[in-house]
């Protein structure tokens, strides 16, 4: 086989590699555009715009007021934020005062936010009001010293803004109560005040090379806890130009990639969304940020508005769209990219989606690990071709058996990816790290696939026993340890079943001692200590469960059909 096939398969215009070396930092990248492109939009959530300079001015200063509360050179600063103004803002203050990142689920429960916060060692946050709650319940357990609170209004200019954090906090009563404590010397300060006494302050130029850490991405952990994936500025500016080697011959019609409206619909803390968001300040793009995707009513409305481009989204975000009933009067005329990634894409949804909006769905793959996308189909595609289509320039794709061994095409193995945008391991993890790569480098990925001698890959199953729901990575061992300290229960297994909406849904298994225990009363437990997606959709008692000899419970004998 070639030592790289699928390069042969590249649509014109795409790079076989691309040079991160060409920046010394994300921060370099950042400074750049900011000046490329201070007078261009960046941004426009809830009618309200925000331009390049503003970001610019906003994060110099907020990392000015970082930097003034003394965290020590790649200190870890939480980022608890929806897909509202303040997240970019903050994410170019951290990286631009010399910190790492550590983005957080702003849905996440007050167990598996302490968990992240400890693991990863920060010592500041910057939160929306609205989870506080939550923060309070964590707080205690962390060496968190500085918490920056943010309003839903705060970006949004003085009146409107206002307005909408009164609405937030006392209309739909979105902001529920909290007293974080104070002691131990901890301060809470308003995202304002950091930023007007930071804007007082200079910002200091950070010490910073490709090899520093940029981003503790946290995915799931096979011990059932979540770890951080290390990607340092290498990985995220490899990933950046991967991105745009990849999208930008899709954006020919538009001419200037720099008019570029991206809607970013996809959580911002999910490397997926990261990646693109990172990818439009690049071009001096802009982007249409959804701070809640679930209103499907809202956002439709919100794509009526002005001429779109790029529409990444999950299957589930696909197909909840299509089932609106406005949403086939929406103008798809300017629309060049539907990127699929996060889960697996359907075949009906793909077909469904061409027939509304005239542009094909394109499925990519990727992780984590890998700065969102490793694999991708041509955006030339004119059909849905079920696979995740070939590496991306300067990505090697090897299909490996359990020794290591690259596998010849069309023979069935683990997808091993190696490149400059794949993580060099897992923060403070090296029992995880020593097998998470064989010996000439590749990242073992957990996934079965096979390749063609073209290039292209279909997955064909999964190694880990991780469940997928709407693009989540959803561990069974974390929901396996939540629900065994439920009273009542003796042990449990979690399994990932088909769904139409969501890939797959979350079934429990329960042996209980305690006849008294009900459906309702596990699935209490679990909304008590788990975010929305990991909550089981079945919950099914047992007298037993399946085992091996050595009494390790068998979950594929669960997932077979009976």
């Amino acid at each position: 086989m070639d030592q790289k096939p699928w390069v042969k398969s590249y649509p014109p215009g795409v790079p076989h590699e691309i040079e991160p070396e060409q920046y010394s930092s994300v921060t370099q990248l950042l400074e750049e555009s900011f000046r490329k492109h201070s007078g261009r939009p960046f941004s426009v959530c809830m009618e309200r715009w925000m331009t390049y300079r503003q970001v610019d001015e906003l994060s110099k200063a907020l990392g000015a007021w970082l930097q003034a509360q003394g965290l020590e050179p790649g200190a870890r600063v939480a980022i608890m934020l929806p897909n509202i103004p303040q997240f970019a803002v903050t994410m170019a203050a951290v990286l631009r005062a010399g910190y790492t990142c550590v983005n957080v689920n702003p849905l996440y429960t007050a167990r598996e936010l302490q968990h992240q916060l400890k693991d990863s060692g920060s010592t500041a946050i910057v939160i929306l009001e609205n989870f506080c709650n939550t923060l309070e319940e964590a707080i205690g357990q962390t060496n968190v010293r500085h918490v920056v609170v943010t309003a839903m209004g705060d970006l949004l200019g003085t009146v409107y803004g206002q307005w909408i954090t009164f609405a937030v906090r006392h209309l739909a009563k979105m902001v529920p109560a909290y007293r974080l404590p104070l002691s131990d010397g901890r301060r809470v300060t308003t995202f304002n005040a950091a930023v007007g006494e930071g804007a007082r302050l200079s910002l200091r130029p950070a010490a910073q090379s490709l090899d520093s850490i940029a981003f503790l991405q946290y995915t799931g952990g096979t011990t059932g806890l979540s770890k951080g994936a290390v990607l340092t500025h290498r990985n995220i500016v490899a990933a950046i130009l991967q991105a745009e080697a990849w999208f930008t011959p899709a954006l020919a019609r538009v001419g200037d990639v720099s008019r570029t409206n991206a809607i970013a619909a996809l959580p911002l803390y999910h490397i997926f969304a990261l990646t693109l968001c990172l990818l439009s300040m690049r071009w001096g793009a802009h982007m249409t940020l959804i701070p809640n995707p679930r209103d499907i009513g809202k956002f439709v409305e919100v794509l009526k508005r002005r001429p779109f481009h790029m529409l990444p989204a999950v299957n589930t975000l696909f197909n909840a769209l299509l089932q609106h009933p406005q949403f086939r009067s929406v103008d798809f005329s300017s629309l060049c990219v539907s990127q699929a990634g996060g889960m697996a894409a359907s075949e009906g949804t793909a077909r469904q989606w061409k027939q509304a909006t005239g542009c094909v769905m394109i499925e990519g793959w990727g992780m984590s690990e890998t700065c969102a996308i490793g694999t991708n189909n041509p955006l030339t595609a004119q059909e849905f071709s079920g696979t995740i289509g070939l590496p991306l320039p300067s990505i090697d794709v090897a299909i490996k058996d359990d020794e290591g061994r690259s596998l010849a095409a069309g023979e069935s193995g683990e997808i091993c990816i190696r490149g400059p945008n794949v993580t060099s391991g897992y923060y403070r993890q090296p029992e995880e790290n020593a097998t998470a790569f064989t010996s000439d480098g590749y990242l073992r990925t957990g996934d079965i696939g096979v390749m063609d001698p073209s290039g292209y890959t279909r997955i064909v199953d999964r190694k880990k026993d991780m469940i997928l729901v709407s693009g989540f990575n959803v561990y069974p061992n974390e929901l396996e340890n939540v629900i065994s300290l439920c009273p009542g229960v003796v042990e449990c297994a979690a399994i990932g079943v088909p769904d139409e909406k969501q890939g797959e849904a979350i079934k429990v298994f329960v042996v209980k001692n305690d006849p008294t225990l009900t459906e309702e009363g596990v699935a209490s437990h679990c909304r008590q200590n788990l975010t929305g997606y990991k909550m089981p959709r079945y919950i099914e008692f047992r007298d037993e469960l399946p085992k091996s000899n050595v009494g390790k419970i068998l979950r594929r004998e669960l997932r077979a059909p009976h």
